[in-house]
């Protein structure tokens, strides 16, 4: 008997202690899109340290060349996805109040909004899993499963996203949070 799908789309994926060595050690994946096909999701914590400016071309807005990028996944690391929220435009595509989108002239659009309460958040590349792949995973306790929230998918402090979010876990999810990157300098 097959079980209903359980779309996990607008939830966080953290890396449960088991992804050491791979490209999600210590990863938060926001979830954008989960069904039978398979799911897409996007890392916030693997940011490049480098401006947008650094790798778009041509004449976008300054604002938008002073994002940071981020790296989104593995997966075709030149295309672009980014996240955009504004509090003005109540409606819902990942979550309520949160949308994605690949658009470069749509993103050059959002930039070009002077709103203190627009959001963004641009990546090169994206996290994607076959169907079936992600409940495989999941079942092996290679993810936690945490509630996104707007504040979570833009804090500023993105690279201690992981170890934040873990600090509110049980005692195991804290010493996890707690332990070094190299295990040998235990």
């Amino acid at each position: 008997m097959n079980q209903p799908h359980h779309s996990l789309q607008g939830q966080l994926l953290l890396d449960g202690g088991k992804l050491r060595g791979s490209f999600f050690h210590r990863s938060v994946v926001l979830i954008c899109h989960h069904d039978e096909e398979g799911a897409f999701g996007l890392v916030l914590n693997r940011s490049t340290r480098r401006n947008i400016g650094n790798f778009i071309f041509g004449d976008s807005p300054p604002a938008l060349k002073e994002h940071t990028l981020y790296l989104g996944g593995p997966v075709k690391p030149n295309s672009l996805n980014y996240l955009h929220c504004e509090d003005a435009v109540p409606s819902k595509d990942i979550m309520s109040n949160l949308h994605v989108g690949n658009s470069i002239e749509k993103l050059v659009e959002i930039s070009e909004d002077t709103s203190q309460n627009t959001k963004v958040r641009v990546f090169a590349g994206y996290a994607g899993w076959n169907p079936g792949q992600l409940d495989v995973e999941l079942a092996a306790n290679s993810w936690l499963v945490h509630p996104a929230s707007i504040d979570l998918v833009f804090d500023p402090d993105s690279d201690n996203l992981w170890r934040c979010i873990l600090e509110t876990k049980d005692w195991y999810h804290r010493l996890l949070a707690r332990s070094p990157e190299d295990l040998s300098w235990n």
